[in-house]
């Protein structure tokens, strides 16, 4: 199984249009991120876990899952890299590749030292930008294929075709 933790926000920072996204409307950038990391996971088949920074935030660690995407915001008092490494020491063993993806440095090499593998804020816009033109080509393709096998009907025959259907 491979595994991806993200640094949220520090990902949010780091990626040009969330960057943006996120001086207008910090909730609206948060969501961009969960949408496109969703899709990040269906085309990739890896496990997504999304760290959102609460730190200042009173209360309790909350766990979400959207669009199949882990989504934690961490307990009062807690970092966002402080749950990153926890969750590598929980998650690592032999059949688990863990990718962390933030652009903080010192984190990268934490998360190092403990087995996980670094994803470079960019390196994963990069990839994200990739899996979207796939994605889109892959569309495109099918739409082609559906125009081309697709028969034109008039009314009479679908009429007759569907009074068949019905057995009339």
């Amino acid at each position: 199984m491979v595994v991806l933790l993200v640094d949220a926000y520090n990902i949010i920072g780091a990626w040009p249009e969330l960057k943006r996204l996120k001086a207008i409307d910090l909730a609206a950038a948060r969501d961009r991120l969960i949408d496109d990391m969703a899709e990040f996971q269906a085309y990739t088949g890896w496990r997504v876990i999304l760290v959102f920074d609460a730190h200042f935030v009173p209360g309790a660690e909350t766990r979400l899952k959207q669009s199949q995407v882990e989504i934690i915001y961490t307990r009062e008092n807690e970092t966002a890299d402080e749950k990153i490494e926890k969750f590598v020491s929980e998650l690592k063993d032999v059949r688990t590749t863990i990718y962390v993806a933030t652009s903080d440095s010192i984190e990268q090499w934490t998360v190092f030292s403990k087995g996980a593998l670094r994803k470079p804020a960019r390196e994963l816009y990069r990839d994200m930008e990739q899996i979207k033109k796939r994605i889109s080509t892959i569309i495109q393709e099918y739409r082609q294929q559906n125009r081309r096998t697709t028969v034109a009907l008039d009314d009479k025959l679908t009429a007759l075709f569907e009074n068949w259907r019905r057995g009339k």
